[in-house]
């Protein structure tokens, strides 16, 4: 695990923290879009923000 792509260990991090809560799978499924919309908003604003520094 120590050797897996940093994306797989915070995946597995991240489904461990989440089954802890023993929450509703689909309770989870619609934090996870809410996070997901939220990186990917922080991805374009940062990707904006690299075009104006150039």
């Amino acid at each position: 695990m120590a050797q897996a792509p940093t994306e797989v260990q915070l995946a597995v991090d991240l489904i461990m923290l989440l089954e802890q809560q023993q929450l509703p799978p689909a309770t989870v499924l619609a934090a996870l879009a809410i996070v997901e919309k939220d990186f990917r908003r922080q991805l374009m604003l940062g990707n904006k923000e690299n075009k104006t520094e150039k």
